[in-house]
């Protein structure tokens, strides 16, 4: 009897409180790596600069980070991220060899409109980018990810031990 309980604690709080996850890809790196495995908070009030996974097309789910909210606008000049006109710092990508590449823009210049047709992020939306910006399949290409598809709030990497931590930056 203690099994069958034991069990269907842990089945209620994968459903509906936390849940693991494995990173696929190399989209999020320097921050999260192919393979590392992360805790997922599926109760967390999101915010931006947030690690979030999310339901995509075809029964994926992707990790990418928060950028936008409902209401911002958002753009991209010269590597600085500005949002609703003021320069938003993005200190988890200066660890990130590529970013430091004077000759290349680690993120292509855009403004919300030219990608989305939407000068700003509509309500109920999200819009995410990863923090490997030369590879990573984001709202870039998608556009926006509804707030009904998010599964939660990274909150734990906890594989491989040696890199386990809960500092992901937030604003």
């Amino acid at each position: 009897m203690a099994l069958v309980i034991g069990i269907l604690i842990v089945m209620f709080v994968r459903m509906f409180l936390v849940t693991n996850y494995e990173v696929v890809g190399q989209s999020m790196m320097p921050t999260l790596h192919n393979k590392d495995k992360v805790i997922v908070n599926k109760l967390s009030k999101i915010d931006r600069m947030d690690i979030v996974i999310f339901h995509g097309d075809q029964r994926e789910d992707y990790v990418k980070r928060v950028i936008g909210l409902p209401g911002d606008k958002i753009s991209y000049e010269n590597d600085e991220l500005f949002i609703n006109n003021k320069k938003v710092e993005e200190p988890y990508l200066q660890s990130f060899s590529a970013y430091e590449n004077p000759n290349d823009n680690f993120t292509g210049d855009f403004e919300l409109e030219e990608l989305t047709g939407s000068k700003q992020v509509p309500p109920d939306k999200l819009f995410v980018l990863g923090d490997n910006r030369i590879s990573s399949m984001d709202s870039r290409y998608f556009h926006f990810v509804d707030t009904k598809e998010i599964v939660g709030e990274v909150q734990v990497r906890y594989w491989p031990i040696r890199q386990a931590t809960t500092e992901f930056y937030s604003e």
